[in-house]
């Protein structure tokens, strides 16, 4: 999958919220791809500048509902959805109030999956890149990916449908297997290898030395997962 979504405006956002960078444009690659947008009610997790949201709206979904725990990102999706000339609704909160509007046809999620040492790094990794949570995700970089993955069923309707991306340093067979414990069919749609950014880069001694990357190894793949709801 290397062709881009061509409809999607640039979109901007302030330093205390996460940037689009390769996993959201693979993501919002995978959607187009997929089909799933057109006509359905989506939901989009962790929305940060509302990259995905807005791609949804511009792909014709017949509404989208947007959740950030982070009030800078609930401003700058706002915006870029007002520049963009589409309605989103957007609210403030962890993905977890989303059950409380559930069920949804479509759900689509870029949760934090970076794996995090003991001792929190972010002072030294280049500013600009978005606030830390955005992406810390424990040493396993499966904080957020294992209660999403087991609560995923309980967020989409009979015949919905999610789209995860998430870096292949999480663990993708974890969430493939925790998705399909709670009866949905989950295969990998949608994989991309790319250098490793500026979090990466400072973390990739520690990365070496508990095993999660090969010697010299400066390069993660991504992978959108699909997850069917029969």
């Amino acid at each position: 999958m290397t062709s881009t979504y061509p409809v999607t405006a640039e979109v901007l956002a302030e330093p205390t919220v996460y940037q689009p960078q390769a996993d959201s444009r693979l993501l919002v690659r995978a959607m187009q791809y997929s089909g799933l947008i057109p006509g359905r009610r989506v939901l989009d997790l962790f929305t940060g500048s509302g990259f995905a949201a807005i791609a949804a709206a511009e792909m014709g979904c017949a509404s989208v509902t947007a959740f950030d725990i982070c009030p800078d990102a609930v401003d700058s999706t706002q915006g870029n959805a007002i520049v963009a000339g589409v309605d989103i609704d957007v609210r403030e909160g962890s993905w977890i109030a989303a059950l409380r509007c559930a069920p949804f046809e479509v759900v689509v999620a870029n949760p934090p999956y970076v794996p995090t040492p003991p001792q929190d790094d972010i002072d030294v990794v280049s500013p600009g890149v978005g606030p830390s949570w955005a992406w810390n995700a424990g040493r396993d970089g499966r904080r957020v990916l294992d209660p999403l993955c087991a609560a995923a069923s309980d967020l989409l309707c009979d015949g919905g449908s999610l789209l995860l991306v998430q870096s292949t340093l999480a663990g993708v067979h974890r969430s493939l297997d925790y998705l399909r414990s709670t009866g949905l069919g989950a295969d990998v749609v949608a994989s991309e290898r790319i250098p490793f950014g500026p979090v990466l880069t400072q973390r990739a001694g520690w990365l070496e030395q508990i095993g999660l990357v090969p010697q010299g190894c400066r390069e993660e793949d991504l992978v959108v997962i699909r997850a069917d709801k029969r």
